[in-house]
């Protein structure tokens, strides 16, 4: 781990984070830069949408790997990578960091198959998440793990509450602006894994059909306004609660990527 170059990598000056003295603020601030420089995408699972001789290549939950992809490629990942790397950089700044395992919550009401996320808790003046792996909505600074709502930058109310199920101690939920009722987003239980938890569940994820990361390629990113999102065929700005979007034809594709997105992609 060289913790400056990541730091680089998410645009924060190294100078202005000092190894063993980070305070809640800070993890926010990084929390909040990260998200806002490293994009949730699949590609390195279903490979580039437009070659077909490119058809991904498997996602290795080993931390130097992650490091080479993030950071030195300047790729982006999902919630085992994401999640993953970041932990080992809070770990590196003297942040005593839980990686713990949760389960998106699906229309259905329900969180399959188990450890389906990776999120982090850290410690100060009590548990708070961090999560800098859930794709949209965004969870955008750290979230305290006992109920107080935080609003984020963006509007979007975010909380934790106890789960009223037997296999899981907290849920997570979040309302969007406008909006009365809040959403299920993870059910997870804070109890500290190691990395290697999760390679079972990451496996099923980047193979089976049923995944949401096998079909179409997912790309997204925060935004100061809202988020952005490349689809296959759209591009989508969500402003304000508002979504936009417009089409994209396959020789603009990765125009769009490396432009909005700051991924020029290689395969693996």
């Amino acid at each position: 781990m060289d913790p400056d170059r990541y730091l680089e990598r998410v645009g924060v000056d190294p100078a202005s984070v000092t190894v063993g003295a980070v305070d809640l603020d800070t993890v926010a601030r990084l929390q909040h830069a990260h998200v806002g420089a490293v994009p949730f995408e699949n590609l390195a699972i279903v490979g580039d949408p437009f070659d077909d001789a490119d058809d991904g290549a498997d996602v290795v939950l080993e931390l130097p790997h992650l490091f080479e992809k993030v950071v030195e490629r300047e790729r982006g990942g999902y919630c085992f990578e994401l999640n993953g790397l970041f932990g080992w950089l809070l770990d590196e700044l003297g942040v005593a960091t839980d990686r713990v395992a949760a389960r998106v919550v699906g229309d259905d009401g329900t969180g399959r198959p188990p450890a389906n996320h990776h999120t982090n808790v850290v410690e100060f003046d009590r548990r708070y998440l961090v999560d800098v792996g859930i794709g949209t909505p965004t969870m955008r600074r750290p979230l305290p793990v006992d109920g107080e709502v935080v609003t984020g930058p963006v509007g979007v109310d975010w909380r934790v509450v106890e789960s009223d199920r037997p296999d899981e101690t907290h849920l997570t939920q979040y309302r969007t602006p406008g909006d009365d009722d809040w959403q299920d987003r993870y059910l997870f239980t804070d109890e500290p894994r190691d990395l290697s938890y999760f390679e079972a569940t990451c496996d099923y994820l980047q193979s089976a059909p049923e995944s949401p990361f096998t079909g179409d390629p997912i790309v997204t990113i925060a935004t100061a306004t809202g988020h952005a999102k490349l689809k296959r065929d759209t591009f989508v700005r969500e402003e304000g609660g508002e979504e936009y979007e417009q089409a994209v034809d396959p020789d603009a594709w990765h125009d769009v990527l490396a432009r909005e997105f700051g991924l020029r992609y290689r395969s693996g």
